[in-house]
């Protein structure tokens, strides 16, 4: 078999794989699905996020935080240096354990390198008891 055949074929199973893969749906608790066609909704209890911290979601790639009382802020999990999934708050820090990056509880900026990009921000809005991020 030629080379330029074998790459070819790599790169269809590849995509067909891709596929298969962009057509489930996350088994994990926790998510709800909203509207048909529209992105899952993650819904965490507001007791669950403690005012002055946060909670590391590591599964479904979200961080959350209160940094004040009844201000609650969303994130993804994953850090801008090389894609770890941030690990701990420490105080008024999220760390990753990979590099020791430290991003703000309060908006996702950059307090520590050696990442130069802060956490990517999600919406979240309040329904009820539970914070909802999208």
């Amino acid at each position: 078999m030629e080379r330029r055949t074998v790459f070819q074929l790599f790169g269809l199973s590849a995509l067909a794989i891709g596929g298969v893969a962009a057509c489930s749906t996350p088994a994990t608790g926790g998510t709800a699905s909203t509207a048909a066609g529209s992105a899952a909704a993650l819904r965490i209890p507001l007791s669950d996020i403690p005012v002055g911290g946060g909670v590391i979601r590591a599964d479904d790639k979200v961080v959350v935080t209160q940094a004040t009382a009844g201000t609650y802020k969303a994130f993804s999990a994953v850090c801008q240096h090389q894609g770890c999934i941030v690990a701990t708050i420490q105080g008024k820090n999220i760390v990753c354990p990979c590099h020791g990056s430290a991003y703000s509880i309060v908006d996702g900026s950059v307090v520590n390198g050696p990442t130069t990009k802060p956490l990517i921000p999600k919406t979240a809005t309040t329904d009820g008891s539970d914070l909802v991020v999208t």
